[in-house]
């Protein structure tokens, strides 16, 4: 059964990932997050179905909920399973996200490469979290530990879901500006490693290398050329889709607001 439900859910996300209409993704995701729920309750401690939810959630609460309340609450659960697939992954790691940043990246140092899914998930939950609570200054606090994090993934297994390490890397390095302890030399470095491994099929990248990077530090040119490669970009790509056609919206967002903010 732990077999077939853990088949199940990532066959459900290769699905959403596919979807080429996000409004469906929107609508029926819900009925799915329920159901991780239920697969949850039934194998408490199974890592992969609490990444699974987790990431699910994390998805949904960023991406489609514009209500602030609502997305704090799936960013809040999404952030609670991935803290408990981490545990599940490895004993150690339990009640990470309460310790000092130094026994935190002790804890890491403990991690092996059996633990990199489970950590990976931990990471990008963080993120969407950061991203609903960017106003909280106690939840930027946390950005140090996501990269670390995300760098001790680089470090066990640096092929494990390295376009998106990649990617959340240069957005770390740069959704805060370079006198608050951005690093922007950096975060460009990341956004174009990201960009080169993904062979372009990725264009939420770009969408967020002119977010974060090029609207932070008025570089106009940069701008409109990442975005307009967007719009110009094939989105139908295998396990990309459906962020690629996010991304294309986000991309005309920009451009139609690019007067105004520059």
């Amino acid at each position: 059964m732990e077999s077939a439900t853990n088949g199940m859910a990532s066959n459900l996300s290769a699905a959403i990932l596919n979807q080429d209409d996000p409004e469906t993704v929107r609508d029926g995701a819900p009925a799915y997050l329920l159901m991780l729920d239920s697969f949850v309750r039934e194998s408490p401690d199974d890592a992969v179905m609490l990444s699974a939810a987790a990431e699910l959630y994390a998805a949904y609460g960023v991406v489609f909920v514009e209500d602030e309340q609502r997305a704090h609450r799936l960013t809040t659960r999404a952030r609670w399973y991935g803290e408990r697939s981490l545990c599940a992954s490895n004993a150690s790691a339990c009640g990470i996200e309460s310790l000092s940043f130094n026994d935190f990246n002790n804890v890491l140092a403990q991690l092996d490469g059996k633990n990199a899914a489970s950590l990976y998930t931990f990471s990008l939950v963080w993120i969407a979290y950061i991203k609903v609570h960017s106003s909280d200054w106690g939840a930027m606090a946390k950005l140090p530990r996501i990269e670390a994090a995300l760098s001790r993934i680089r470090a066990l297994n640096p092929n494990y879901q390295a376009v998106e390490v990649e990617h959340f890397l240069g957005i770390l390095k740069t959704i805060r500006p370079p006198a608050l302890g951005g690093d922007f030399d950096a975060g460009k470095a990341h956004y174009e490693r990201a960009l080169e491994l993904s062979g372009g099929r990725d264009l939420s990248i770009n969408v967020d290398y002119a977010r974060y990077y090029a609207r932070t530090l008025y570089d106009r040119e940069l701008h409109d050329r990442l975005l307009n490669g967007v719009l110009s970009a094939e989105p139908v790509q295998d396990g990309y889709t459906l962020f690629n056609i996010l991304a294309q919206r986000e991309a005309q967002e920009l451009l139609d607001a690019a007067d105004d903010y520059f």
